[in-house]
């Protein structure tokens, strides 16, 4: 089982946007050392929450100081923009990374109605063309021509190059496990969002219709989970209650910055919000390193996922990079010799 990271650079109560970009940049660097095999970033508009609203440049930043971990997309909103700005984007990333980078795409605004308009005018039937603009984004990353009859048929996408991208799609329905089948595609379901619900049914989907591609003869699943790791069980209990508080404000749809554990611990829980509380510790993943690392192999084996990408948002980033640090260490990661990744960063470089 191949494990990965996937980050939202989450806001920290207490902290600015900035300051959670910074630190996806230093997280990177030590993921990769760790041994992980991508590092994907997510797209958020208007939020309060996170702080990554374009993916794409915090992909050249962390391919540009390192040297061997895959980084990509997770993903790319695509009905924001037009296909061909996308490639051509993507394109550029692989110019400057040969063969480590990763497109992940998705459907979903990652944002608020508004601000999904305000990126797109057209954003009320968007949606709707996002199987048209895979088609055409495909064609154009991987220098290929479009359609026969194709308005666009002749434009390029550059910079032009021996290497493509690896696609990917992303979702928490079954809708895009039926897309990345039809395109014969890999498949990466968000088992964060829907806290598993609806996972095996969307696998088993993607993998029955599957129709093969040149690239990807056979299905490839994987599944992105928030999890968190501590050298001992009462410090990961401590740690949790931020996402325990979170959650519950997302669960009414009110995205607000990650409260520090002193916050969740001050705040004026209702019973209702209790018994809630209690409900996600029961079914969160996190631990220790060792028991964590099980759990989320028993979680792959039952979906049938190759890879799993780990999403853990805590606090306290010294806590957030020995949580990846534990569950690399309980997975039998080899640490990457990054020497040369070291020495191509610049000068002052985060």
């Amino acid at each position: 089982m191949r494990l990965s990271v996937l980050d939202q650079s989450t806001i920290v109560s207490g902290r600015t946007p900035d300051e959670a970009v910074q630190e996806t940049l230093a997280l990177a660097r030590h993921c990769e050392a760790l041994g992980y095999g991508r590092y994907w970033l997510a797209e958020h508009h208007n939020s309060a929450s996170q702080a990554d609203a374009a993916p794409e440049i915090l992909i050249a930043a962390i391919a540009a100081t390192t040297a061997r971990i895959r980084v990509g997309s997770a993903g790319v909103m695509l009905p924001h923009y037009s296909s061909l700005k996308v490639a051509e984007q993507f394109r550029m990333l692989e110019a400057i990374a040969p063969g480590r980078i990763d497109l992940g795409l998705g459907r979903a605004p990652g944002s608020d109605g508004r601000t999904a308009y305000a990126l797109n005018p057209n954003a009320g039937t968007a949606a709707d063309e996002f199987p048209a603009q895979v088609r055409d984004l495909l064609a154009w990353v991987s220098g290929e021509r479009l359609a026969e009859g194709h308005p666009f048929r002749d434009v390029r996408a550059q910079p032009a190059g021996p290497s493509v991208p690896e696609a990917w799609i992303l979702g928490s329905s079954d809708y895009g496990a039926q897309v990345a089948a039809h395109f014969g595609l890999p498949y990466c379901f968000a088992h964060f969002i829907t806290d598993g619900q609806g996972a095996a049914e969307a696998l088993d989907l993607y993998r029955t219709r599957y129709q093969p591609s040149a690239r990807h003869p056979a299905p490839h699943a994987a599944i992105a989970v928030w999890a968190l790791a501590a050298d001992t069980t009462e410090e990961a209990a401590h740690l949790l209650t931020s996402r325990a508080l979170w959650r519950l404000g997302r669960d009414r749809g009110v995205y607000t910055a990650l409260p520090t554990p002193a916050e969740a611990e001050g705040y004026p829980y209702t019973p209702a919000e209790l018994a809630r509380i209690e409900r996600f510790r029961t079914t969160a993943l996190w631990g220790s390193g060792a028991d964590l690392m099980q759990r989320i192999e028993r979680l792959a084996a039952d979906l049938g996922a190759a890879e799993v990408a780990v999403l853990t948002t805590v606090a306290d980033s010294v806590a957030r990079q020995r949580s990846y640090t534990l569950l690399a260490e309980a997975a039998g990661l080899r640490p990457a010799n990054v020497a040369s990744a070291v020495e191509r960063v610049a000068p002052g470089a985060p």
